[in-house]
C-alpha cells in the first residue's frame, strides 16, 4: 500500500499499469478509478441528485466558464457556494473553462496574460487569466480546481504544440501560486499533443511546481483511438504514482477500461447523459438505438443484467415510444440508465483490480461486446 494525505493506493495489477485506490477530498473520499458525470451548468442534465445518488455516482464535474459566465461564481458563493446551491454535499471537480474557451476559436483570443473571449450567450466581452481560473473555482467551492490550460488543436505541428504546452507550464505555475486555500485541492494538466517527449516536459514541469493531482489534456479532439491510447500510456510513464491521475473528457466504455489498463484513477465525458438524450443506450453487450422499429413490441428491459431504475421499471418498448414522442420522460430515464452503466462499469473494474484479474475481465468485456 502506498498513500500520502489526500491518495492511498490500495491495490496495483501484476498485469498492466491498473490500480485501485481512495482519493480524500472535503466532502468524501473517492473510490478509484471513478466516473465522474459532467453537470456542466450545476446540473447533470436530465436528472435529479437523488438519482446520482441513487445509480451510485461518488463525484461530478462543474464547469467554471459555463458557471462564471452563468449565473456568476459570486452569486454561488453568496448562496453558500456549489454544494448548496445544487444540494449536491458530495464531492465536486471543477473544470478550468480551458476547453470551452479554445471551443469558441473565433470568439477568444489566448495571450501570456490569459484568455479574452466573448460570452457564447450575449457576445460580452470577458477575460480569464489563471489566477481567475483559481479564484472563481475556490468561489464555487470546488473539491478538486483545475489549472487554466492552453488546449492544441488536432493535427497540430511540433512548433505550434511546443509554444501552447510551455504557455500551459507557466499557467500552472501562476495556479499554484494563485490558490489560496490547499484543502482545494488543485490538478495540473498535462498538453504536449501527439508528441511523446513534449508530454515528458510537460510532466516534469508540472512535477517541478507540484500538484495534488495530474490531468492527461488535449486528447478525445480527432485523433485515431491509437494516438489516445499511446499518448496516454506515454504520459502516465512521467507521472508519480503517489498521486491520482484523470483523462480528461474520455470517453466510451472502451476507453475507460483502456485508460484504467493504462494506469489513469478518473475519467469524465458527457457521453453518457448526450447519447441518452440522443436515444443510445449502453448495455453489457453493445449499444441498443432505442429508436429502432426493432424495439416497437419488445417487453425486455434495455439490458437484463441490469438493475438501474430504469432496467427494473420500464421495457424496450416504452421507452422507443417516449423517444419517437418526443416525451420529456425519455431523456430521464435513459440518463438514469447511462450513468448507471458508467458507474456500474467502474465498480466491475474496482473489483477486477481488487481481486487482480483485470486481464480476464478487459478479455470478457470485449467478449461480450462483440457476441452482440
Amino acid at each position: 500500500m502506498m498513500s500520502t494525505s489526500l491518495f492511498t493506493r490500495h491495490q496495483s495489477s501484476s498485469e498492466c499499469a491498473a490500480r485501485r485506490g481512495e482519493l480524500a477530498t472535503r466532502h468524501g473520499i473517492v473510490q478509484t478509478p471513478v466516473f465522474m458525470p459532467v453537470g456542466t451548468q450545476a446540473t447533470v442534465k436530465a436528472v435529479t441528485v437523488e438519482n446520482l445518488l441513487e445509480l451510485g455516482a461518488q463525484i461530478i464535474l462543474g464547469n467554471t466558464y459555463h458557471l462564471f459566465i452563468r449565473p456568476g461564481h459570486e452569486m454561488i458563493e453568496r448562496l453558500g457556494g456549489l454544494h448548496s446551491f445544487m444540494n449536491w454535499h458530495h464531492p465536486i471537480l471543477t473544470d478550468s473553462g480551458g476547453f470551452q474557451i479554445f471551443s469558441l476559436k473565433e470568439l477568444a483570443t489566448i495571450t501570456e496574460e490569459g484568455a479574452t473571449f466573448r460570452s457564447h450567450l450575449d457576445g460580452s466581452k470577458k477575460f480569464l487569466s489563471p489566477e481567475d481560473a483559481v479564484g472563481v473555482q475556490e468561489s464555487l467551492g470546488a473539491d478538486i480546481m483545475m489549472c487554466l490550460d492552453t488546449c492544441i488543436p488536432y493535427p497540430a505541428d511540433r512548433q505550434q504544440t511546443l509554444e501552447a504546452t510551455a504557455l500551459t507550464g507557466r499557467w500552472a505555475r501562476r495556479c499554484r501560486a494563485a490558490q489560496r486555500r490547499r484543502d482545494h485541492l488543485l490538478f495540473g494538466i498535462t498538453q504536449g499533443g501527439m508528441f511523446p517527449e513534449l508530454r515528458k516536459e510537460s510532466a516534469e514541469t508540472l512535477i517541478e511546481i507540484g500538484f495534488d493531482g495530474y490531468a492527461i489534456g488535449g486528447l478525445s479532439v480527432g485523433e485515431s483511438k491509437q494516438q489516445m491510447h499511446d499518448m496516454t500510456e506515454a504520459t502516465v510513464a512521467h507521472l508519480p504514482g503517489e498521486r491520482p491521475i484523470y483523462l480528461m473528457g474520455v470517453g466510451t466504455p472502451e476507453d475507460l477500461v483502456e485508460g484504467v489498463w493504462r494506469g489513469v484513477d478518473m475519467f469524465d465525458c458527457v457521453m453518457p447523459t448526450r447519447n441518452a438524450r440522443n436515444g443510445t443506450l449502453f448495455t453489457s453487450h453493445g449499444k441498443v438505438v432505442i429508436k429502432n422499429s426493432r424495439y416497437r413490441e419488445d417487453p425486455a428491459p434495455v439490458d437484463e443484467h441490469c438493475r438501474c431504475y430504469t432496467c427494473r421499471n420500464y421495457s424496450r418498448a416504452y421507452l422507443r415510444h417516449l423517444f419517437v414522442s418526443r416525451e420529456i420522460l425519455a431523456y430521464h430515464l435513459n440518463t438514469i440508465h447511462n450513468l448507471h452503466y458508467y458507474v456500474n462499469l467502474m465498480t466491475e473494474i474496482r473489483e477486477a483490480i481488487e481481486k487482480d484479474c483485470f486481464a480476464s475481465f478487459r478479455n470478457d468485456f470485449y467478449g461480450r461486446l462483440e457476441g452482440e
